[in-house]
């Protein structure tokens, strides 16, 4: 399907590997123009030329900043004053236990993954809405709505990015401009593939290790395996189209199942 997105600008926030790099590239499959971000500038461009490589009617551009910090995040508004789409997937996680999160891992949790998004979405939200298009996406988690006790302080901020979302949704009513948060359940990223292979023998196939870890640790999952990073990347390019104009301020779950309530 063609999604009527060629020659669109978008930044994608953390997109040097895992989800964002996915996002990123099933964009530039459509002809999108995908600012590459992560916080090393090398990265970032072998990311820009994989994607130029492989996409050469695009012009993907290195977008490197540290976009917690507000220097660096300042800089690259100077850069990229102008885009159609940001896709706000940048944060951090970690397992951690409730009584061992103090009050300088809440803040640098927020700062974080809230935070930064906010900065950017204020910047460019304003502009999008002038020229009566733009796309805002941001990648929370099935943690956002069903909390495993795991990890609090990444659960908060997920589910602070649903209420952001539906908040800047009501400054687009009438306006070519959505606003939308995509909640993912476990993905295979490449963190992910490395922790499950050093799970299990080496001699077993992967679908097998990924098998055996979900029927013992995620027997929830309705797939029975973990979500794809290019899964998400063409559901997040679908919602940055034309065609998805009726997605406003929406939680869209892609959670595989894992969570059991009907909304």
């Amino acid at each position: 399907m063609e999604m009527n997105l060629k020659n669109k600008t978008a930044l994608v926030t953390g997109s040097t590997r895992g989800i964002g790099k996915a996002i990123a590239i099933e964009l530039a499959k459509e002809g999108v123009n995908v600012l590459i971000n992560g916080r090393n500038y090398e990265e970032v461009e072998r990311t820009v030329n994989e994607i130029k490589s492989e996409f050469p009617d695009t012009f993907p551009q290195n977008a490197a900043a540290d976009i917690v910090d507000n220097q660096q995040r300042e800089a690259l508004f100077k850069k990229h004053p102008q885009i159609d789409i940001l896709v706000n997937n940048m944060g951090i996680y970690e397992m951690m236990k409730y009584e061992d999160v103090d009050d300088e891992v809440w803040e640098k949790y927020i700062r974080t993954n809230v935070l930064a998004a906010n900065g950017l979405s204020k910047f460019y939200l304003p502009k999008m809405i002038k020229n009566n298009f733009g796309r805002v996406i941001f990648i929370a988690s099935e943690e956002a709505v069903m909390p495993s006790g795991q990890m609090p302080q990444y659960c908060i901020t997920k589910s602070m990015l649903l209420s952001l979302s539906k908040s800047l949704s009501k400054l687009t009513i009438g306006k070519e401009v959505t606003i939308n948060t995509i909640l993912p359940g476990p993905t295979l990223s490449e963190n992910v593939h490395h922790i499950i292979e050093g799970m299990y023998p080496n001699e077993m196939p992967f679908s097998e290790k990924e098998k055996e870890f979900m029927t013992e640790n995620l027997p929830q999952s309705e797939i029975q395996r973990f979500i794809r990073p290019a899964e998400i990347g063409r559901l997040t390019t679908f919602l940055c189209s034309p065609y998805a104009s009726a997605f406003k301020g929406s939680p869209i779950r892609m959670d595989g199942g894992m969570v059991p309530t009907i909304f």
